[in-house]
C-alpha cells in the first residue's frame, strides 16, 4: 500500500502507533529524547537518512496546532536540526510536515519527518 493511500484511509482521533511509542508499549530506539519531543528513524525510509521528530503533546495536525504550541514547534525543527547534524547530514536536507489527508498524513500526530544523504528532488509530489 503506497503512503497515499495509507493516508487516504487515515482519519484523526484515537490512539496512535506514535502514542504507543512514546508509553513504551512498542520498543524504539531514539535518536534524541527530552521532556518535549523524541526522534527516531522512519521503518520504512525514504531517503539514506530518515527520521521523524514528534512531540510528546498529543496534536494530531498542525492545522490542530494552538498559538500556545508555538515554543514546542520552534523547540521540534532545532532538535531536528541538531540530529541532522549528529547523522551527518552535512550538506543539507529535507524537512516535511504532511498535514491531512490531502498532506498526505498517515499518522494523525504531528511530526517532522527529516530526510537527506541524497540529492532531494523538486517538486516533491
Amino acid at each position: 500500500m503506497s503512503e497515499v493511500e495509507k493516508a487516504q484511509g487515515a482519519a484523526p482521533g484515537g490512539d496512535t502507533i506514535f502514542g504507543k511509542i512514546l508509553r513504551g508499549e512498542i520498543p524504539t530506539k531514539f535518536i534524541h529524547e527530552d521532556d518535549k519531543c523524541v526522534a527516531f528513524h522512519d521503518v520504512s525510509p525514504q531517503a539514506p537518512i530518515h527520521f521523524l521528530v514528534i512531540p510528546r503533546k498529543a496534536i494530531a495536525t498542525l492545522t490542530d496546532a494552538e498559538d500556545s504550541d508555538e515554543q514546542l514547534l520552534g523547540h521540534m525543527m532545532l532538535v531536528a536540526k541538531r540530529v541532522a547534524k549528529e547523522q551527518g547530514l552535512n550538506n543539507g536536507f529535507r524537512l516535511v510536515v504532511n498535514n491531512g489527508k490531502d498532506g498526505a498524513q498517515s499518522v494523525y500526530h504531528l511530526h517532522l519527518h527529516v530526510m537527506g544523504g541524497r540529492q532531494m528532488h523538486w517538486p516533491p509530489g
